[in-house]
Protein backbone atom coordinates (compact mmCIF):
# COMPACT_ATOMS: atom_id res chain seq x y z
CA UNK A 1 0.00 0.00 0.00
CA UNK A 2 1.24 3.83 -1.10
CA UNK A 3 1.61 5.67 1.71
CA UNK A 4 0.51 8.66 1.59
CA UNK A 5 2.17 11.97 1.22
CA UNK A 6 1.12 15.01 3.36
CA UNK A 7 -1.35 17.44 1.98
CA UNK A 8 -1.70 20.30 4.46
CA UNK A 9 0.24 21.72 6.60
CA UNK A 10 -1.85 23.55 9.74
CA UNK A 11 0.19 26.24 11.63
CA UNK A 12 -1.51 27.68 14.68
CA UNK A 13 -0.10 28.41 18.49
CA UNK A 14 -3.28 27.63 19.46
CA UNK A 15 -3.01 23.66 20.72
CA UNK A 16 -7.15 23.14 20.38
CA UNK A 17 -7.26 24.34 17.24
CA UNK A 18 -4.48 22.69 15.64
CA UNK A 19 -6.29 19.17 16.91
CA UNK A 20 -9.52 20.43 16.04
CA UNK A 21 -8.87 21.45 12.34
CA UNK A 22 -6.36 18.63 12.07
CA UNK A 23 -9.49 15.88 13.14
CA UNK A 24 -11.69 18.11 10.55
CA UNK A 25 -9.43 17.85 7.58
CA UNK A 26 -8.71 14.14 8.23
CA UNK A 27 -12.28 13.24 8.47
CA UNK A 28 -12.08 15.09 4.63
CA UNK A 29 -9.78 12.41 3.26
CA UNK A 30 -6.19 14.87 3.75
CA UNK A 31 -3.01 13.98 5.28
CA UNK A 32 -2.13 16.54 7.97
CA UNK A 33 1.70 18.19 9.82
CA UNK A 34 0.60 20.33 12.47
CA UNK A 35 3.22 22.66 13.32
CA UNK A 36 3.21 25.15 16.54
CA UNK A 37 5.61 27.86 14.50
CA UNK A 38 5.79 28.87 11.26
CA UNK A 39 9.56 28.86 11.28
CA UNK A 40 9.13 24.94 12.15
CA UNK A 41 7.50 24.55 8.94
CA UNK A 42 9.79 26.45 6.45
CA UNK A 43 12.96 24.04 6.38
CA UNK A 44 10.04 21.00 5.61
CA UNK A 45 8.60 22.91 2.23
CA UNK A 46 10.14 21.54 -0.96
CA UNK A 47 9.68 23.11 -4.19
CA UNK A 48 7.87 20.12 -5.95
CA UNK A 49 5.86 19.36 -2.47
CA UNK A 50 2.17 18.75 -3.84
CA UNK A 51 0.44 20.13 -0.78
CA UNK A 52 -0.89 23.48 0.69
CA UNK A 53 -0.28 25.44 3.78
CA UNK A 54 -2.71 26.71 6.34
CA UNK A 55 -1.23 29.36 8.37
CA UNK A 56 -2.39 31.86 11.02
CA UNK A 57 -1.92 35.26 10.47
CA UNK A 58 -0.95 36.22 14.27
CA UNK A 59 1.86 33.82 15.24
CA UNK A 60 4.73 34.36 18.07
CA UNK A 61 8.09 35.23 16.16
CA UNK A 62 7.14 34.72 12.64
CA UNK A 63 3.64 35.79 11.44
CA UNK A 64 1.72 34.97 8.98
CA UNK A 65 2.62 37.49 6.68
CA UNK A 66 6.12 36.90 6.79
CA UNK A 67 5.88 33.21 6.62
CA UNK A 68 4.11 33.57 3.26
CA UNK A 69 7.14 36.39 2.18
CA UNK A 70 9.62 32.93 2.94
CA UNK A 71 7.25 30.28 1.36
CA UNK A 72 7.27 32.27 -1.73
CA UNK A 73 11.11 32.80 -2.19
CA UNK A 74 10.98 28.74 -1.93
CA UNK A 75 8.04 28.38 -4.54
CA UNK A 76 6.25 31.16 -5.77
CA UNK A 77 2.89 28.98 -6.87
CA UNK A 78 3.07 27.13 -3.38
CA UNK A 79 -1.19 27.92 -2.03
CA UNK A 80 -0.85 30.02 1.18
CA UNK A 81 -4.27 30.06 3.48
CA UNK A 82 -4.42 32.81 6.24
CA UNK A 83 -6.36 31.98 9.10
CA UNK A 84 -7.33 35.58 10.07
CA UNK A 85 -9.28 37.02 13.24
CA UNK A 86 -11.94 39.86 12.15
CA UNK A 87 -9.22 42.58 13.17
CA UNK A 88 -6.46 41.39 10.83
CA UNK A 89 -9.02 41.77 7.54
CA UNK A 90 -6.72 44.48 6.12
CA UNK A 91 -3.47 42.48 6.84
CA UNK A 92 -5.40 39.36 5.20
CA UNK A 93 -6.33 41.63 2.05
CA UNK A 94 -2.65 43.16 2.25
CA UNK A 95 -1.69 39.16 2.47
CA UNK A 96 -3.34 38.20 -0.45
CA UNK A 97 -1.73 41.25 -2.78
CA UNK A 98 1.49 39.29 -1.37
CA UNK A 99 0.54 36.11 -3.12
CA UNK A 100 -1.63 34.36 -0.36
CA UNK A 101 -4.08 32.40 -2.01
CA UNK A 102 -7.24 32.79 0.32
CA UNK A 103 -7.87 33.24 3.71
CA UNK A 104 -10.57 32.44 5.89
CA UNK A 105 -11.94 34.27 9.06
CA UNK A 106 -12.71 32.64 12.56
CA UNK A 107 -14.97 31.46 13.31
CA UNK A 108 -15.10 29.39 10.10
CA UNK A 109 -17.29 26.38 9.65
CA UNK A 110 -16.15 23.02 8.03
CA UNK A 111 -17.40 23.11 4.83
CA UNK A 112 -15.65 26.76 4.33
CA UNK A 113 -12.52 24.86 5.43
CA UNK A 114 -12.35 21.77 3.03
CA UNK A 115 -13.84 23.74 0.55
CA UNK A 116 -11.05 26.07 0.77
CA UNK A 117 -8.38 23.54 0.97
CA UNK A 118 -9.88 20.88 -1.96
CA UNK A 119 -9.89 24.28 -4.28
CA UNK A 120 -5.54 24.71 -3.44
CA UNK A 121 -4.80 21.39 -3.86
CA UNK A 122 -6.81 21.32 -7.30
CA UNK A 123 -4.88 24.13 -8.30
CA UNK A 124 -1.31 22.81 -6.56
CA UNK A 125 -2.07 19.57 -8.53
CA UNK A 126 -2.09 21.43 -12.33
CA UNK A 127 0.87 23.66 -11.15
CA UNK A 128 2.94 20.30 -10.19
CA UNK A 129 1.41 18.55 -13.93
CA UNK A 130 2.18 22.03 -15.89
CA UNK A 131 6.27 22.07 -14.33
CA UNK A 132 6.46 18.34 -15.22
CA UNK A 133 4.91 18.54 -18.34
CA UNK A 134 7.15 21.80 -19.52
CA UNK A 135 10.53 19.87 -18.14
CA UNK A 136 9.09 16.49 -20.26
CA UNK A 137 8.70 18.67 -23.58
CA UNK A 138 12.24 20.72 -22.94
CA UNK A 139 13.69 16.91 -22.68
CA UNK A 140 12.43 15.75 -25.53
CA UNK A 141 12.95 19.15 -27.39
CA UNK A 142 15.19 18.09 -30.57
CA UNK A 143 15.61 20.91 -33.19
CA UNK A 144 12.10 21.68 -35.15
CA UNK A 145 8.56 21.48 -33.67
CA UNK A 146 7.73 18.98 -30.63
CA UNK A 147 6.59 15.42 -31.50
CA UNK A 148 4.58 15.36 -27.99
CA UNK A 149 4.02 11.83 -26.40
CA UNK A 150 6.60 8.97 -24.37
CA UNK A 151 4.64 5.72 -25.99
CA UNK A 152 7.01 3.33 -27.40
CA UNK A 153 5.63 4.64 -31.10
CA UNK A 154 6.07 7.88 -30.73
CA UNK A 155 10.31 6.95 -29.51
CA UNK A 156 10.25 4.70 -32.22
CA UNK A 157 9.33 7.70 -34.71
CA UNK A 158 11.47 10.48 -33.59
CA UNK A 159 14.67 7.77 -33.66
CA UNK A 160 13.47 7.24 -37.28
CA UNK A 161 13.00 11.24 -37.99
CA UNK A 162 16.81 11.32 -36.45
CA UNK A 163 17.68 8.82 -38.95
CA UNK A 164 16.05 10.14 -42.09
CA UNK A 165 17.11 13.77 -41.55
CA UNK A 166 20.43 13.34 -41.75
CA UNK A 167 20.17 11.78 -45.77
CA UNK A 168 19.15 13.65 -48.42
CA UNK A 169 16.53 11.04 -49.31
CA UNK A 170 13.21 11.58 -50.54
CA UNK A 171 10.83 10.44 -47.86
CA UNK A 172 6.82 9.33 -48.48
CA UNK A 173 4.59 10.27 -45.11
CA UNK A 174 1.28 7.91 -44.49
CA UNK A 175 -1.38 8.91 -41.57
CA UNK A 176 -4.73 9.52 -41.60
CA UNK A 177 -6.01 13.32 -41.21
CA UNK A 178 -5.18 15.11 -38.51
CA UNK A 179 -1.94 12.89 -37.39
CA UNK A 180 0.66 15.70 -38.06
CA UNK A 181 2.11 15.10 -41.79
CA UNK A 182 3.07 18.30 -41.59
CA UNK A 183 4.96 18.44 -38.26
CA UNK A 184 7.02 15.48 -38.74
CA UNK A 185 7.84 17.00 -42.50
CA UNK A 186 9.06 20.38 -40.40
CA UNK A 187 10.49 17.87 -38.31
CA UNK A 188 13.18 16.43 -41.04
CA UNK A 189 13.53 19.84 -42.71
CA UNK A 190 14.76 21.59 -39.18
CA UNK A 191 17.10 18.43 -37.93
CA UNK A 192 18.70 18.17 -41.71
CA UNK A 193 21.69 20.19 -43.07
CA UNK A 194 19.29 22.28 -45.30
CA UNK A 195 17.50 23.59 -42.28
CA UNK A 196 19.08 27.23 -42.78
CA UNK A 197 17.18 27.27 -46.16
CA UNK A 198 13.25 27.00 -46.69
CA UNK A 199 10.71 24.67 -46.34
CA UNK A 200 8.21 24.93 -48.12
CA UNK A 201 4.47 23.09 -47.67
CA UNK A 202 1.92 23.31 -50.33
CA UNK A 203 -1.35 21.52 -50.25
CA UNK A 204 -1.86 19.85 -53.65
CA UNK A 205 -5.69 19.40 -53.17
CA UNK A 206 -6.39 22.80 -52.38
CA UNK A 207 -4.78 24.32 -56.02
CA UNK A 208 -7.24 24.52 -59.00
CA UNK A 209 -5.96 22.03 -61.48
CA UNK A 210 -5.18 25.03 -64.30
CA UNK A 211 -3.38 27.04 -61.65
CA UNK A 212 -1.28 23.94 -60.14
CA UNK A 213 1.76 23.32 -62.36
CA UNK A 214 2.58 27.72 -62.81
CA UNK A 215 2.43 27.37 -58.44
CA UNK A 216 4.75 24.77 -58.37
CA UNK A 217 6.97 25.09 -61.13
CA UNK A 218 6.54 28.93 -61.99
CA UNK A 219 6.06 30.86 -65.20
CA UNK A 220 7.73 33.25 -67.61
CA UNK A 221 6.32 37.22 -68.50
CA UNK A 222 3.83 36.35 -71.12
CA UNK A 223 3.33 32.50 -70.96
CA UNK A 224 -0.35 32.90 -70.66
CA UNK A 225 -2.66 35.38 -70.63
CA UNK A 226 -2.15 37.46 -66.92
CA UNK A 227 1.36 35.65 -66.82
CA UNK A 228 2.59 40.04 -66.66
CA UNK A 229 5.33 39.12 -64.92
CA UNK A 230 7.63 36.22 -64.16
CA UNK A 231 7.19 34.13 -60.81
CA UNK A 232 8.96 31.12 -59.16
CA UNK A 233 7.19 28.68 -58.03
CA UNK A 234 7.43 26.91 -55.02
CA UNK A 235 10.12 24.17 -56.15
CA UNK A 236 12.25 26.94 -57.42
CA UNK A 237 11.35 29.14 -54.30
CA UNK A 238 12.59 25.59 -51.88
CA UNK A 239 15.84 25.11 -54.02
CA UNK A 240 18.68 24.62 -51.56
CA UNK A 241 15.67 23.03 -48.98
CA UNK A 242 12.87 21.24 -48.29
CA UNK A 243 9.28 21.05 -50.31
CA UNK A 244 6.12 19.08 -48.94
CA UNK A 245 3.75 18.15 -50.86
CA UNK A 246 0.73 17.64 -48.75
CA UNK A 247 -2.28 15.46 -50.04
CA UNK A 248 0.05 14.30 -53.20
CA UNK A 249 -2.97 11.17 -53.94
CA UNK A 250 -4.95 14.60 -55.48
CA UNK A 251 -2.61 15.91 -57.26
CA UNK A 252 -4.06 15.79 -61.33
CA UNK A 253 -2.10 13.05 -63.67
CA UNK A 254 -1.06 15.18 -66.03
CA UNK A 255 0.71 17.07 -63.23
CA UNK A 256 2.15 13.82 -62.08
CA UNK A 257 4.04 13.49 -65.64
CA UNK A 258 5.88 16.18 -64.89
CA UNK A 259 6.72 16.23 -61.04
CA UNK A 260 8.31 12.35 -62.18
CA UNK A 261 10.60 14.51 -64.43
CA UNK A 262 11.75 16.79 -61.85
CA UNK A 263 12.45 14.11 -59.11
CA UNK A 264 14.32 12.12 -61.45
CA UNK A 265 16.41 15.17 -62.96
CA UNK A 266 16.46 17.58 -60.32
CA UNK A 267 15.63 19.89 -62.71
CA UNK A 268 12.75 22.33 -63.94
CA UNK A 269 11.37 24.22 -66.98
CA UNK A 270 9.09 27.65 -66.19
CA UNK A 271 6.40 27.70 -68.26
CA UNK A 272 7.02 29.82 -71.45
CA UNK A 273 10.79 28.76 -71.06
CA UNK A 274 13.14 26.47 -72.99
CA UNK A 275 15.75 27.53 -70.11
CA UNK A 276 16.49 24.22 -67.69
CA UNK A 277 16.87 25.61 -64.21
CA UNK A 278 18.72 23.04 -61.57
CA UNK A 279 17.52 22.01 -58.18
CA UNK A 280 19.30 21.39 -54.84
CA UNK A 281 15.80 19.70 -53.07
CA UNK A 282 14.46 17.44 -50.99
CA UNK A 283 11.08 16.58 -51.58
CA UNK A 284 8.75 14.98 -48.58
CA UNK A 285 5.27 13.72 -49.96
CA UNK A 286 2.09 12.69 -47.70
CA UNK A 287 -1.09 11.17 -48.46
CA UNK A 288 -3.40 9.82 -46.23
CA UNK A 289 -4.39 7.15 -48.36
CA UNK A 290 -2.61 3.76 -49.57
CA UNK A 291 -1.01 4.94 -52.77
CA UNK A 292 -0.57 1.36 -54.04
CA UNK A 293 -4.23 1.01 -54.05
CA UNK A 294 -4.65 4.43 -55.81
CA UNK A 295 -2.01 2.75 -58.40
CA UNK A 296 -4.12 -0.27 -58.95
CA UNK A 297 -6.98 1.94 -59.76
CA UNK A 298 -5.71 3.91 -62.32
CA UNK A 299 -5.40 7.60 -60.15
CA UNK A 300 -2.03 7.12 -59.77
CA UNK A 301 1.08 6.73 -61.97
CA UNK A 302 3.03 3.90 -60.90
CA UNK A 303 5.90 4.93 -61.48
CA UNK A 304 5.79 7.82 -59.95
CA UNK A 305 4.87 5.87 -57.24
CA UNK A 306 7.71 3.94 -57.22
CA UNK A 307 10.12 7.15 -57.45
CA UNK A 308 8.33 8.24 -54.00
CA UNK A 309 8.46 4.73 -52.38
CA UNK A 310 11.79 4.84 -51.38
CA UNK A 311 11.70 5.91 -47.65
CA UNK A 312 8.17 5.63 -45.89
CA UNK A 313 7.20 6.69 -42.57
CA UNK A 314 4.05 5.56 -41.82
CA UNK A 315 2.36 7.98 -38.76
CA UNK A 316 -0.04 6.62 -36.41
CA UNK A 317 -3.48 7.66 -35.60
CA UNK A 318 -4.17 8.91 -31.93
CA UNK A 319 -6.32 5.39 -30.98
CA UNK A 320 -2.83 3.15 -31.28
CA UNK A 321 -0.95 5.68 -28.99
CA UNK A 322 -3.48 6.45 -26.59
CA UNK A 323 -1.13 6.66 -23.75
CA UNK A 324 0.01 9.66 -24.73
CA UNK A 325 -3.41 11.35 -24.67
CA UNK A 326 -2.96 12.67 -21.16
CA UNK A 327 0.08 14.65 -22.21
CA UNK A 328 -1.06 15.82 -25.49
CA UNK A 329 -3.78 17.48 -23.88
CA UNK A 330 -2.06 18.94 -21.13
CA UNK A 331 0.06 20.43 -23.69
CA UNK A 332 -2.81 22.15 -25.37
CA UNK A 333 -4.43 23.46 -22.75
CA UNK A 334 -1.24 25.02 -21.67
CA UNK A 335 -1.04 26.69 -25.51
CA UNK A 336 -4.75 27.25 -25.74
CA UNK A 337 -5.09 28.94 -21.94
CA UNK A 338 -1.91 31.35 -23.45
CA UNK A 339 -3.37 31.96 -26.40
CA UNK A 340 -6.65 33.24 -24.83
CA UNK A 341 -5.34 34.70 -21.91
CA UNK A 342 -7.66 32.46 -19.76
CA UNK A 343 -6.48 30.58 -16.59
CA UNK A 344 -6.03 26.41 -16.80
CA UNK A 345 -9.62 25.29 -15.73
CA UNK A 346 -9.86 22.42 -12.76
CA UNK A 347 -9.69 19.27 -14.96
CA UNK A 348 -12.71 16.98 -13.60
CA UNK A 349 -12.43 13.74 -12.27
CA UNK A 350 -11.93 10.73 -15.10
CA UNK A 351 -11.37 13.43 -17.53
CA UNK A 352 -8.28 11.11 -18.78
CA UNK A 353 -10.08 7.87 -18.97
CA UNK A 354 -12.84 9.23 -20.87
CA UNK A 355 -10.40 11.04 -23.79
CA UNK A 356 -8.93 7.61 -23.79
CA UNK A 357 -12.19 5.50 -24.71
CA UNK A 358 -12.92 7.90 -27.52
CA UNK A 359 -11.92 6.74 -31.42
CA UNK A 360 -10.39 10.03 -32.47
CA UNK A 361 -11.41 10.26 -36.35
CA UNK A 362 -9.39 13.72 -36.87
CA UNK A 363 -6.84 12.24 -34.61
CA UNK A 364 -4.48 15.26 -33.18
CA UNK A 365 -6.11 17.94 -34.70
CA UNK A 366 -9.36 16.84 -32.80
CA UNK A 367 -7.76 16.41 -29.45
CA UNK A 368 -6.12 20.17 -30.00
CA UNK A 369 -9.61 21.63 -31.06
CA UNK A 370 -10.95 20.27 -27.86
CA UNK A 371 -8.56 21.52 -25.63
CA UNK A 372 -9.55 24.74 -27.09
CA UNK A 373 -13.13 24.60 -26.09
CA UNK A 374 -12.30 23.02 -23.22
CA UNK A 375 -10.34 26.18 -22.46
CA UNK A 376 -13.13 28.83 -23.65
CA UNK A 377 -16.33 26.97 -22.84
CA UNK A 378 -15.49 23.98 -19.64
CA UNK A 379 -16.26 20.88 -19.33
CA UNK A 380 -19.48 20.27 -21.18
CA UNK A 381 -17.61 19.82 -24.57
CA UNK A 382 -16.34 16.14 -22.53
CA UNK A 383 -19.85 15.41 -22.34
CA UNK A 384 -20.39 15.89 -26.15
CA UNK A 385 -17.64 13.38 -26.79
CA UNK A 386 -18.86 11.30 -24.37
CA UNK A 387 -22.41 10.82 -26.32
CA UNK A 388 -19.88 10.49 -29.58
CA UNK A 389 -18.29 7.66 -28.13
CA UNK A 390 -21.66 5.72 -27.23
CA UNK A 391 -22.52 6.39 -31.01
CA UNK A 392 -18.75 5.14 -32.08
CA UNK A 393 -17.47 2.82 -29.38
CA UNK A 394 -13.52 2.68 -30.48
CA UNK A 395 -11.40 -0.86 -30.44
CA UNK A 396 -11.11 -1.02 -26.18
CA UNK A 397 -7.77 -1.18 -24.95
CA UNK A 398 -6.21 -5.01 -24.43
CA UNK A 399 -5.63 -5.74 -20.78
CA UNK A 400 -1.84 -5.03 -21.41
CA UNK A 401 -2.71 -1.49 -22.03
CA UNK A 402 -4.96 -0.67 -19.26
CA UNK A 403 -2.17 -2.10 -17.09
CA UNK A 404 1.03 -0.19 -18.69
CA UNK A 405 -1.45 2.75 -18.65
CA UNK A 406 -2.27 2.54 -14.66
CA UNK A 407 1.43 1.38 -14.08
CA UNK A 408 3.23 4.39 -15.52
CA UNK A 409 0.32 6.80 -13.76
CA UNK A 410 1.15 5.18 -10.08
CA UNK A 411 5.19 4.98 -10.98
CA UNK A 412 4.68 8.59 -11.88
CA UNK A 413 2.58 9.50 -8.59
CA UNK A 414 5.43 8.25 -6.42
CA UNK A 415 8.09 9.93 -8.13
CA UNK A 416 6.36 13.20 -7.83
CA UNK A 417 5.53 12.50 -3.87
CA UNK A 418 9.13 11.24 -3.01
CA UNK A 419 10.32 14.07 -5.16
CA UNK A 420 12.37 11.94 -7.36
CA UNK A 421 13.83 10.13 -4.58
CA UNK A 422 14.33 6.65 -5.52
CA UNK A 423 14.60 5.21 -2.05
CA UNK A 424 11.43 6.38 -1.22
CA UNK A 425 9.53 5.89 -4.64
CA UNK A 426 10.82 2.22 -3.83
CA UNK A 427 9.26 2.18 -0.33
CA UNK A 428 6.43 3.78 -1.57
CA UNK A 429 5.63 1.29 -4.10
CA UNK A 430 6.95 -1.57 -2.63
CA UNK A 431 9.34 -2.55 -5.26
CA UNK A 432 12.86 -3.41 -5.71
CA UNK A 433 15.53 -0.73 -7.43
CA UNK A 434 16.02 -2.62 -10.22
CA UNK A 435 12.41 -3.40 -10.82
CA UNK A 436 11.83 0.03 -9.91
CA UNK A 437 14.60 0.93 -12.60
CA UNK A 438 12.92 -1.56 -14.77
CA UNK A 439 9.75 0.11 -15.13
CA UNK A 440 10.71 3.54 -15.72
CA UNK A 441 13.14 2.77 -18.37
CA UNK A 442 10.12 0.98 -20.02
CA UNK A 443 7.55 3.89 -19.45
CA UNK A 444 10.54 6.80 -20.13
CA UNK A 445 10.26 8.06 -16.56
CA UNK A 446 13.10 10.23 -15.57
CA UNK A 447 13.61 11.06 -11.25
CA UNK A 448 14.86 14.28 -12.47
CA UNK A 449 11.78 15.65 -13.87
CA UNK A 450 10.57 15.28 -10.22
CA UNK A 451 13.03 16.81 -8.27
Amino acid sequence: MIKKMTDVFFIDDEYDLRLANEQTLELAGYSVKLFEKAEDAIPKIKIQWPGIIICDIRLPGMDGKKFLQEVKKIDHELPVILITGHGDISMAVDAIQMGAYDFIEKPFSTERLTGTVKRALDKRRLVIENRQLKTELKDQDLPGPRLIGKSQIMETLRNTIKLLSSTDADILLIGETGTGKELIARSLHKQSKRCDNNFVALNCGAIPENLIESELFGHEKGAFTGAETQRLGKFEHANGGTIFLDEIESMPLSTQVLLLRVIQERSLERLGSNEMVQLDIRIIAASKINLRDLVDQGEFREDLYYRLNVLIIDIPPLRERREDIAQLFQYFLLLSSTRYGREMPEIPPNTYQRLMAFNWPGNIRELRNLAERFILLGDECISKLDKATNNNPCKPMTLHEHVDVFERALIKEALSDSGGIIKDTMLLLGLPRKTLYDKMQKFGLDKKVYK
